[in-house]
């Protein structure tokens, strides 16, 4: 179940965070400083803007998030979301995308944009299932921790198409 998360979500959120980190797939390097991760999710909970939070709840654990916050121009909101490895394939990433884009049109946003590893194939082909297209890539974009630089694929889901 999809639902919006709360300040007694942050930790668990945070957990979900440092475990898939371990695995390489998100931009977050282990080790992640769980305390400092859950609060940063507090910060964005108690901002109140177009932004938001959901927790992928399974049986009162929260197995996975997203997270939507204003990317700089108007009517454009980034994500970010990380599943634990036994939530995926059943549904809870496309519902996390589905309330994120939901609360997107609710909030007049035009625009969802996020970046992938492009060798995250898995993440990829769900954001294409869902709508998203690639628009660009971010060539040796990100130092690391142990000093390689990475890449990302920007993709976009367009609320409102130009005529």
């Amino acid at each position: 179940m999809v639902r919006a998360a709360g300040n007694d979500d942050a930790e668990a959120m945070a957990q979900v965070i440092a475990a898939v980190a371990e695995e390489g797939s998100i931009g977050a390097e282990p080790p992640v400083d769980i305390e400092a991760r859950a609060q940063r999710f507090r910060d964005v909970l108690a901002d109140g803007g177009a932004g938001g939070m959901w927790v992928l709840d399974e049986e009162g654990r929260v197995v996975g998030l997203a997270g939507a916050y204003e990317s700089g121009p108007a009517g454009v909101l980034a994500i970010g979301m990380a599943l634990l490895p036994r939530a995926r394939g059943r549904g809870g990433g496309r519902a996390l995308l589905g309330a994120v884009l939901d609360h997107a049109r609710a909030h007049e946003a035009h625009k969802v944009e996020l970046e992938v590893w492009p060798d995250n194939a898995r993440a990829i082909a769900l954001y294409a299932r869902v709508g998203f297209r690639v628009e660009g890539v971010r060539r040796d974009h990100y130092r690391r921790r142990d000093g390689t630089l990475r890449s990302t694929l920007l993709m976009a889901y367009l609320l409102e198409e130009r005529g």
